[in-house]
């Protein structure tokens, strides 16, 4: 275990860009995580990460020492706090951070199976809001199109506490590539959109395209629907946050698969 005050240090300075630059994450193909929970959601899903940074402060947590005791292999070095604070991505650094590997892309597999389709989500919390939604709701497969915000920078991670994890996240996909033979049906949802969410048959295999915060789904993406659902509202709005309607249909769609799944078993 090595203890770090210097900020000429070259794991220090490695940390901090991979914390900062989206263009060196991309680079490098590594990112940095932050916190317990997501570094303990890491070790159970894909194995040791590279390294372990943690604060003079963090070292004295029980969670960590005991996450740090029961792994002898691991490569562990403790920050002085000041240099911490400058790494932690959060205002109030939680004691423990981890280096680790972008997974490899893979091609998507989205056949018979329902998918979440992102163009130009912007906000880091949104995205990782919507990996969270999408695993929670049994999706698998997560396709993030141009103008999105990077799937494995610090802020998407944390928001999407561990569904990465449990993800096939592909970025910067064309939409029309993508979605070409998708045997299931193209759903994009706006305010105005012909058929309620409540009403629509959600049993079957969906892409679920979900746009920009702003300017909605775009044209082209648009095209590749083959329905256009809105969310039923009490009127005092005019339009949800793209994470939380992403969590409505996400949801729908499982609870309508559900009860077709209770259905059948009572046959």
């Amino acid at each position: 275990m090595k203890h770090i005050s210097s900020r000429d240090n070259p794991t220090f300075k490695l940390l901090r860009e991979l914390a900062e630059s989206a263009r060196e994450r991309r680079k490098q193909g590594r990112t940095v995580l932050d916190g317990m929970h997501l570094v303990e959601a890491y070790t159970r899903a894909m194995g040791l990460p590279e390294l372990v940074a943690v604060s003079e402060q963090g070292w004295e947590q029980a969670e960590i020492r005991r996450y740090i005791d029961g792994r002898p292999g691991l490569v562990v070095i403790v920050f002085a706090d000041g240099l911490f604070e400058e790494l932690s991505p959060v205002a109030t650094p939680t004691g423990i951070l981890a280096l680790v590997p972008v997974p490899a892309p893979r091609v998507p597999d989205l056949a018979g199976k329902s998918c979440v389709v992102l163009d130009a989500v912007q906000d880091a919390g949104n995205v990782g809001s919507i990996l969270r939604s999408a695993a929670a709701a049994g999706i698998t497969e997560v396709i993030l199109g141009k103008g999105c915000a990077q799937a494995w920078s610090p802020k998407v991670l944390r928001a999407a506490m561990g569904a990465h994890f449990v993800l096939n996240v592909h970025e910067h996909l064309p939409l029309e590539q993508a979605l070409a033979g998708y045997r299931g049906t193209v759903v994009t949802t706006r305010p105005k959109g012909s058929e309620s969410l409540f009403e629509a048959d959600l049993s079957g295999p969906v892409a679920w395209v979900f746009g920009n915060e702003g300017a909605g789904v775009a044209p082209a993406a648009e095209a590749l629907a083959q329905r256009a659902l809105h969310i039923p509202m009490s009127g005092r709005v005019e339009s949800l946050n793209v994470a939380a309607a992403a969590a409505v249909c996400l949801f729908e769609e499982r609870r309508q698969k559900l009860a077709v799944s209770r259905r059948a078993g009572r046959a």
